[in-house]
């Protein structure tokens, strides 16, 4: 991969990062499934776990994802829940020219409706992925988010 490729790349994992949580916040299954692998794995285990105090402020997060189909497009909105996410600083090891790993530190917020326990968590941590280039398109094949701190009130 030449240094122009791997810019390239870079710039286009970016987007393909922005557009997730676009999908994701907007509940906008049709955008998220095109970056997905159509075998992909996305481990939400733990997602909306403390890791200071171990509470786990959202436990039917506690899923893995199998497979581009298994996504669902209403996402929490069907719960009730807005969520706001935002990626930070991107780290990417390519591991061919045609795979990558990459680590997005990122902070995200979600809002719930009247009358649970709490109506704002607001969550720090990492996505960890994997990537795959198929028919010259970057796609997710793994994710698995960990966190730094979780917060509700």
């Amino acid at each position: 991969m030449t240094e122009c490729e791997r810019a390239t790349a870079i710039l286009e994992l970016q987007q393909l990062k922005a557009r997730y949580f676009r999908g994701v916040d907007s509940c906008d299954g049709d955008l998220v499934k095109p970056i997905l692998a159509v075998d992909c794995v996305l481990d939400y285990r733990g997602c909306c776990t403390d890791p200071a105090t171990g509470r786990d402020f959202i436990p039917a997060m506690n899923v893995v994802l199998h497979g581009r189909e298994s996504w669902k497009s209403d996402g929490m909105a069907k719960f009730g829940i807005v969520s706001v996410h935002q990626g930070h600083n991107f780290e990417v090891e390519f591991t061919s020219d045609t795979t990558a790993r990459g680590i997005w530190s990122m902070t995200d917020r979600l809002w719930f409706p009247p009358g649970g326990a709490f109506s704002l968590m607001t969550g720090y941590g990492h996505y960890r992925e994997t990537y795959e280039k198929v028919d010259g398109v970057w796609q997710i094949k793994t994710t698995h988010v960990t966190r730094i701190r979780v917060e509700a009130s």
